[in-house]
């Protein structure tokens, strides 16, 4: 069937909107009407890697409505309503430990650039390949075709368009926090970088029940915004010793860190801020080629923890934890519609434009 898409060229260049042939859904496939689709950073960085064989359909905050379904789905039906996340293949040992964030067939399922049952091209345009599937489903685009281990059914009166970001980013902040660091209630929580990941990590350090909530940032009205969230204290990184605020505020070292920026100077400075028993779990992505130094002797000696975290985290399944963080929005305890700037999808380098700069801290794109 033919769609439109935004269609990435080049490396850093804009996107167009191109009308795309796509292929009917396998039998193992499903394929979903957008309503509409968060904007990622992960996106903006796998768009400046020049070595992407261009073109590129970006996009993997998608919700819709499911219009059809391969001969072999069970789990959802023409009619629902559906949020994606990644993909991951259900049957390796992180899959089966409940750890599909980390599943070992992780980059073979999500940067294939999306292939039939057939092992043909799902998306073309002028009757050449385009790279999609992207992280399991390539939504910047008016229809997408994903798979059972990547939705999420929910309720039809649930709006779309505010949930859209659970999928990655809301569920990537909320699940470093709530399942890989398990912050014991009453503690003090740093987070590094009031963006859309950082924020979430907010909202689930005051559902965790954190005493202190400390956010970092350079930028004031998300400063702000942080306070409104429910940030204890707020650190201008601008104008501030950040250490020393820090001490000052938690009188030695927070009991736990989230670094939400990925950039490695900011890293280091997360695990520089954690007290004796701290565990540090890092979120922003800096790069293949970047590095991150710590003093060994001081890790070992105040006994720090450092970790990574993707999506829905350690120990998080999507299909469980995507509606218990639906259940903490409707309680009112996360406001993720704060956080939203939408555009229609005719604007969406607009919309990259103001991710780039900081003035949007989640982008939605709105499909006709």
């Amino acid at each position: 069937m033919k769609i439109q898409a935004a269609l990435a060229f080049a490396s850093n260049g804009p996107l167009s909107i191109e009308t795309v042939d796509m292929a009917e859904p396998g039998p193992l496939q499903i394929q979903v009407k957008l309503v509409a689709t968060g904007l990622c950073h992960t996106d903006l960085n796998v768009l400046a890697n020049p070595a992407m064989p261009w073109p590129v359909l970006f996009g993997h905050e998608g919700a819709g409505v499911v219009e059809k379904v391969g001969s072999q789905v069970s789990k959802v039906a023409v009619g629902d309503h559906v949020i994606m996340t990644t993909s991951s293949c259900g049957k390796c040992p992180s899959c089966l430990s409940a750890n599909p964030s980390y599943c070992t067939r992780f980059r073979e399922l999500n940067m294939s650039g999306g292939k039939t049952c057939e092992g043909g091209c799902t998306h073309q345009h002028d009757a050449k390949p385009v790279f999609a599937g992207f992280l399991g489903q390539s939504s910047f685009a008016s229809h997408l075709l994903t798979s059972e281990r990547n939705v999420i059914k929910v309720d039809a009166d649930l709006p779309l368009d505010v949930l859209a970001p659970l999928g990655c980013g809301i569920q990537t902040g909320a699940g470093a926090v709530l399942n890989t660091l398990q912050p014991h209630p009453g503690s003090s929580l740093v987070v590094f970088g009031a963006g859309g990941v950082g924020l979430a990590a907010l909202m689930a350090a005051k559902i965790a029940g954190c005493g202190q909530r400390i956010v970092v940032d350079k930028v004031q009205s998300r400063l702000a915004l942080a306070e409104e969230l429910g940030a204890t204290h707020v650190i201008d990184a601008g104008s501030a010793d950040v250490m020393a605020a820090i001490n000052e505020i938690t009188g030695g070292g927070a009991d736990y860190s989230v670094e939400a920026t990925g950039i490695p100077a900011v890293m280091e400075q997360a695990i520089a801020a954690l007290g004796i028993g701290g565990s540090v779990v890092l979120v922003g992505i800096a790069g293949a080629q970047a590095s991150v130094s710590f003093n060994p002797t001081i890790v070992q000696s105040k006994k720090i923890k450092i970790q990574g975290s993707i999506m829905a985290g350690a120990g998080g399944v999507p299909d469980l934890f995507i509606p218990k963080l639906i259940g903490y929005w409707k309680a009112g305890l996360l406001p993720v519609e704060k956080l939203i700037r939408y555009y229609p999808f005719d604007q969406i380098n607009q919309a990259i434009h103001d991710a780039h700069d900081g003035s949007a801290i989640k982008p939605v794109l709105r499909l006709p």
